[in-house]
């Protein structure tokens, strides 16, 4: 059985402003609307064990943590990264009066399915950078291993890519030396 391939539409920012509020994947880049099949159970297992992860570790304290579904308005575009984290004093990312962040966040975590992998790598990529995202982490659970970006001079640099009894240190979260083992291993 292969990965339902997301539905598309096409219509305007204030259009998708418009839609009812709802738990389903939805994205809107580049005047598209962007319908996505619910994450399978290694791609859910994974998001819990990072959420955990970040929380046991304290590395996320002086901050806000999310996971989807939550909007991220990035200008004219509107993005339900896996994960993401605003540090206490960011000014590039802020929770609106409309109840929904705007900007990019420090460190957003997405997590690749067949489905969503081009998008994740591509144009969510572009539009994490534009926005000014320090840093980018791409989960793979089927090769089992975390690639890692930091924003350097406003683009993307790959720090490296990190299997299973890796550790690596993100810079944006304080130092902390983040284990994929307790990310990956299933």
């Amino acid at each position: 059985m292969t990965d339902a391939t997301p539905t598309k539409t096409r219509m305007t920012l204030e259009e998708f402003k418009a839609l009812p509020e709802s738990n389903t994947f939805v994205e809107f880049i580049d005047g598209e609307v962007i319908v996505s099949p619910a994450p399978k159970d290694p791609h859910q297992e994974a998001s819990i064990d990072l959420m955990r992860f970040l929380i046991q570790c304290q590395c996320t304290d002086e901050g806000t943590l999310r996971s989807a579904p939550t909007d991220l308005h990035l200008g004219a575009d509107v993005v339900q990264p896996d994960v993401f984290w605003v540090s206490g004093d960011s000014t590039n990312c802020i929770l609106g009066q409309d109840g929904y962040w705007h900007g990019g966040p420090d460190l957003v975590i997405e997590i690749l399915s067949p489905s969503t992998a081009k998008r994740d790598r591509g144009r969510k990529y572009r539009l994490y950078e534009q926005h000014g995202v320090r840093e980018y982490w791409l989960l793979d659970t089927v090769a089992d291993f975390i690639e890692v970006y930091h924003l350097e001079n406003g683009r993307f640099v790959m720090q490296d890519i990190y299997g299973l009894d890796e550790t690596f240190t993100s810079p944006v979260l304080s130092n902390a030396v983040i284990d994929v083992n307790a990310i990956l291993k299933h």
